[in-house]
């Protein structure tokens, strides 16, 4: 059994969920307004257009709770990096029906070509200077590639 065969099976036994995370380019065709679906819940949601393909896509975000503000500095028409991860849920409905839905939750947007991502600061490297790789080998490097 190969190993992507055995994670799935390992998934299947113990109804496990896993977050994807995933980033996506393209520019923002909708931003709607926040939404507070319950006293302790609160959505944005938001559509990028996605034209790296034959076919452009509009797609669907999700921004959540403290994340919802991170729209706040982003405008229609602008290029966009959004990071997020892939959600899936099992709904029964009252008539037994199992049905099942995907969301794409956003948790950080940054501008194309600008340096800080809305949400919050990361880990990436804020030098303005591009890094350069050298192409000599060291003797003191133990790396075995």
């Amino acid at each position: 059994m190969d190993d992507l065969a055995c994670v799935q099976q390992w998934i299947a036994k113990t109804n496990t969920t896993i977050n994807i995370m995933f980033k996506l380019t393209g520019s923002v065709k909708l931003i709607k307004d926040t939404v507070q679906v319950t006293e302790k819940f609160a959505k944005r949601e938001f559509v990028i257009n996605d034209a790296s393909s034959m076919y452009p896509q509009d797609i669907i975000f999700q921004a959540v709770q403290d994340k919802c503000s991170m729209l706040d500095g982003i405008n229609e028409g602008e290029q966009v990096e959004v990071s997020f991860n892939l959600r899936g849920r099992e709904w029964t409905s009252p008539q037994g029906e199992v049905k099942y839905f995907n969301t794409l939750d956003a948790w950080r947007i940054e501008k194309v070509g600008q340096g800080m991502p809305q949400g919050g600061p990361s880990d990436m490297n804020l030098d303005t200077a591009p890094a350069t790789a050298s192409t000599e080998s060291s003797d003191d490097d133990d790396l075995p590639f």
